[in-house]
């Protein structure tokens, strides 16, 4: 007796999966990437000013803050063409609450860069193009530090509703210090009287109106801390923002008694202001840094805001190196050595997350909110 057996069908064929698009060229390449040129122009900065005397130092400083430049150039470039080739994605950012702080970070990314061109980058370009280069940046970036400083909070008003603080409230309010402590370097390439003298009162006008607004940020980020808890590993490093507006405005403090040497107590109130807001700074970053270690046993892994590693660090590093000047303690000194060294590893973590990030795609893959960016606020958008 023979069997026949039917043929069998084939297994039906399963959906083909279409692989995971992992770059997606500028449409979300957001604000938060001008942390990125702060943070680089900062380790070029902070390291000119250093009590250190090593063979090969101004050489590498001034090369970090040449990358920084070469950065904001490429990053304005691809921004420009992000607003023109999405301006709804553009508009969306202003309208999301976790990213639109980010816009004080192209003011930051301006001033900072052109502070440097007197500090770092005036050996190799020459005093005169330094000078120009310095003033055209400051110039702009003031002028979009100050529109920031009004816009996002209208924003954070008027269309964003967030229940909780956080620290990215900082960000569109610390970008008026960051144009004070750089304008005084302006000062002697400007003429004497009015010009001048407009310049420095502008800088202690921007001097107050972020040191107060500020003042009201910080406490209820703090208070949110320690009554709803950690943050979530992602949004932990994000804490170490509030370092910037505090080593921001000693650094301003020390420029303004630099440019007016021949005040008597110009000094004393550099180091007056100076010496306490820094010691609450010291205690902040060993509170935050004690964070980031529980987050980072607890699988925190590389995000964007990595980039808090750097220019905020770097602030106090200046804020150290302008007591120093003014005091000439060596404990200054030494500080601002062992900070500076904590400044470049925090850049070596987060310029190296950074570049796997875009050479996989992962960063510009999108869409979605900025990885931990709010943490566990609860937003609404009216």
């Amino acid at each position: 007796m023979t069997t026949v057996v039917p043929p069998q069908s084939p297994p039906p064929s399963l959906p083909r999966v279409r692989p995971l698009r992992r770059t997606a060229g500028v449409r979300h390449l957001g604000p938060h990437y001008y942390a990125a040129v702060m943070g680089t122009g900062i380790v070029g900065t902070a390291g000119a000013g250093l009590p250190l005397r090593l063979p090969g130092l101004p050489a590498v400083c001034t090369a970090l803050w040449a990358l920084a430049l070469l950065a904001l150039v490429v990053l304005l470039g691809a921004r420009a063409a992000h607003w023109v080739r999405h301006p709804d994605q553009a508009r969306a950012h202003l309208l999301d609450p976790a990213v639109a702080p980010f816009y004080g970070c192209l003011s930051m990314a301006l001033t900072s860069v052109g502070g440097g061109a007197l500090l770092a980058g005036r050996d190799w370009l020459g005093t005169g193009p330094a000078a120009a280069l310095a003033t055209a940046l400051w110039t702009t970036g003031t002028a979009v530090g100050l529109a920031v400083a009004v816009g996002v909070p209208y924003l954070m008003v008027v269309r964003h509703r967030i229940e909780e603080a956080s620290p990215l409230w900082l960000l569109p309010v610390i970008p008026p210090m960051v144009s004070a402590s750089a304008g005084p370097l302006l000062a002697p390439h400007l003429p004497r009287g009015q010009v001048r003298e407009t310049l420095l009162t502008a800088c202690h006008g921007m001097f107050g109106l972020s040191a107060l607004a500020v003042l009201l940020v910080l406490p209820p980020v703090f208070r949110r801390l320690v009554t709803a808890g950690p943050p979530p590993a992602p949004a932990t490093p994000a804490l170490l923002l509030a370092l910037g507006p505090l080593g921001q405005s000693v650094t301003a403090v020390g420029a303004f008694a630099d440019a007016a040497p021949g005040v008597p107590y110009a000094r004393g109130i550099s180091v007056a202001y100076g010496a306490p807001v820094m010691g609450f700074a010291l205690l902040w970053l060993a509170l935050a840094g004690t964070l980031v270690v529980r987050a980072r046993r607890r699988g925190m892994h590389f995000t964007m805001t990595w980039w808090a590693f750097t220019f905020p660090v770097g602030t106090c590093v200046t804020g150290m190196e302008a007591l120093a000047r003014h005091t000439g303690l060596v404990v200054f000194d030494g500080a601002a050595v062992v900070l500076y060294a904590l400044l470049v590893a925090g850049w070596l973590a987060a310029v190296s997350g950074t570049a796997r990030g875009l050479l996989s795609g992962t960063l510009l893959a999108g869409p979605g909110p900025i990885p931990g960016a709010l943490g566990r606020e609860k937003v609404r958008t009216r």
